[in-house]
């Protein structure tokens, strides 16, 4: 009995040791890990944005768009860019739930004209050889300076003016189509999303 009893009592004091060191582990690493994703964020921004000199990950605007799928708020953020105080692009990302292999997460810029500068594949799992194409250069520059006005919105096989990758059409028609929805909720609230006030450092 009383081995029982002193084995309890190491197993409980390991597991409090275990569990305190666990706990100072992640404190230690949580502001790198912050620190990391902010740069992999400020990375994607500038790729689809044209140049800037604030912070657009503080210069930022947060909009509901919708519910998700477990009716809570689903939100979109858009980020600011600026040159000497001046707005020089808004970036934003939007995701693709329809791709082949799962969601596809893109981050959009647009010049203060409405129009694309860029889009960036942030992550997908699409298909290597085939679906994974759309991170090429080739894909992705299709997409500067369209918008709602000069574009039609579809893949060329729907008859539209974007091109698919043979053998891999789902996963450009699916990112074609969620790139149109956030520019039309970009247009419906452009306003709001210019003017209000922002965490501007």
């Amino acid at each position: 009995m009383k081995d029982i009893v002193r084995l309890i009592l190491a197993l409980t004091l390991i597991a409090a040791v275990a569990g305190l060191i666990l706990s100072q582990v992640e404190s230690l690493t949580r502001e790198p890990i912050k620190e990391q994703r902010r740069i992999q964020m400020l990375k994607a921004i500038s790729a689809v944005l044209p140049a800037y000199d604030n912070s657009p990950d503080t210069d930022k605007v947060e909009l509901q768009n919708g519910l998700d799928k477990k009716g809570r708020p689903a939100m979109m953020t858009f980020y600011r860019g600026r040159q000497a105080g001046a707005l020089t692009g808004t970036a934003f990302k939007v995701v693709a739930t329809e791709g082949y292999s799962g969601n596809i997460v893109i981050m959009v810029g647009l010049n203060p004209q409405d129009s694309l500068h860029g889009i960036e594949i942030l992550t997908h799992a699409e298909t290597p050889g085939l679906g994974v194409r759309i991170i090429e250069p080739i894909f992705k520059q299709q997409f500067k300076g369209k918008s709602l006005a000069n574009a039609d919105w579809r893949v060329k096989k729907d008859g539209g003016q974007f091109d698919q990758i043979t053998g891999a059409t789902i996963s450009p028609r699916a990112i074609v189509k969620a790139v149109k929805a956030g520019l039309e909720f970009y247009r419906d609230h452009k306003a709001e999303i210019l003017t209000a006030q922002g965490d501007v450092q």
